[in-house]
């Protein structure tokens, strides 16, 4: 695509509008994600070497990077804004409440032609605010059930396909001393994922078939009902209450053979088999059978327009896309490219065999409410309270019942 737009001399401004600098000395403030799970995979290498890279073949633009983790990152962006310091570039998990609020350039705005159309149409659909797109898709994964292959079959177990063979083989592992014999993490980190893994494998979801939120839907219900009853109430969930559980300790300890099943994501693979622990994949289980579809997640990169940095904006982002740099984060955390050339390379290419269950997944995977300006607030809301929905004497319907009048209540004042 970029070797095309080269040879037509298609440039940002081809279908960029608006002001920008575009010429003399700029430094573009880049605000990004941490993917990494210590000093030696750190996303800030990544960055600095890109930028580097773009500053070499464009001089008089300097990209200066900050790095955070994600539970920092969101927040720390937020924090610039309102203090009316908007990065540049921001690389983070929601985008539709800046745009709503006319803080963010247009894809349209910043991106080559051919830049723009590469976006898997799924991708770039998640990323408009009333038609317009806004979020660029910076990465994506979908989302499996995930065993511990020894455990499964020194029990003489097969791979889960059900709710019930959830439970049965949670119980079994339990007997065995596995520590986690189905690892929940309803914790802070990351939970509105977990919690939509369940809703979707239950037949419901975050919102409903008009894009209204339907949290406390008798489907999500039903689920958190089952999940309290049948594998938290039963013992089968390990040491740590699911509240207090976060996504990077139940990874952790199924890297270190603590864990016998959990929903996990394609990073997970890597580090666990860097361990020695052998792992199976397999559909999200559902009530009768495996989930149709999967939930997917894609993290966003947005152009604020406060600096006036539109031109040099769009030409890093053109960089960011080429193929070569979205396949080296790819590569990097086990993740999925989110344009169509860069997916075909990665299905195409023998080295990414281990991925082509997740990309597979991905064109039929459900993502975040994401183009709701509400999303972000009721994200923080799930986080903060969805744990309590297992907890001993509690009531799910209660609690989902909560979660759904925050929403909707964060939904009116958009």
């Amino acid at each position: 695509m970029t070797a095309a737009a080269a040879a037509l001399g298609l440039t940002v401004t081809l279908s960029g509008c608006g002001t920008g600098s575009g010429s003399g000395d700029v430094t573009l403030k880049l605000v990004a994600a941490d993917y990494g799970n210590s000093a030696a995979n750190s996303s800030e290498k990544y960055w600095d070497a890109l930028a580097a890279d773009f500053e070499k073949s464009h001089p008089g633009i300097k990209i200066d990077v900050n790095v955070y983790s994600w539970k920092d990152v969101d927040r720390k962006v937020a924090e610039m804004v309102e203090k009316g310091q908007a990065p540049d570039i921001a690389q983070i998990g929601a985008y539709a409440d800046y745009a709503k609020a006319g803080k963010l350039y247009s894809a349209e705005q910043l991106l080559s032609i051919p830049v723009e159309a590469n976006f898997l149409p799924a991708m770039a659909d998640a990323g408009k605010v009333d038609r317009t797109q806004y979020g660029l898709p910076f990465v994506a994964s979908t989302r499996l059930l995930f065993y511990n292959k020894k455990f499964f079959g020194q029990a003489g177990l097969d791979a889960p396909q059900t709710w019930s063979d959830i439970r049965d083989d949670a119980a079994v592992l339990k007997q065995r001393g596995v520590t986690y014999p189905f690892a929940l993490p309803l914790g802070q980190e990351e939970s509105q994922a977990e919690t939509m893994m369940w809703l979707l494998s239950g037949g419901g979801g975050y919102t409903d078939d008009v894009d209204s939120y339907d949290i406390d839907s008798p489907e999500n219900i039903a689920t958190f009902n089952w999940l309290k009853t049948n594998l938290v109430d039963k013992g089968l969930v390990g040491p740590v209450a699911p509240g207090k559980l976060d996504r990077a300790k139940a990874f952790e300890a199924f890297t270190h053979g603590q864990v016998g099943m959990l929903n996990g994501h394609p990073t997970l693979m890597q580090e666990a088999e860097k361990n020695g622990v052998k792992v199976g994949m397999v559909p999200l289980p559902g009530i009768g059978g495996p989930t149709q579809g999967s939930m997917g997640v894609a993290d966003w990169a947005m152009g604020f327009k406060q600096n006036n940095h539109r031109v040099e904006i769009g030409k890093f982002f053109d960089f960011v896309f080429e193929d070569k740099n979205v396949m080296a984060f790819a590569d990097e955390y086990d993740l999925l490219p989110v344009t169509d050339s860069a997916s075909v390379k990665m299905e195409t290419d023998s080295k990414h065999k281990p991925l082509r269950k997740f990309l597979k997944a991905l064109p039929n995977s459900e993502l975040y409410p994401f183009g709701k300006t509400s999303w972000a607030r009721t994200s923080e809301l799930i986080k903060e309270k969805i744990g309590k929905a297992v907890e001993p004497g509690s009531s799910p319907a209660d609690v989902l019942g909560e979660i759904s009048r925050g929403a909707a209540a964060a939904e009116d004042a958009e």
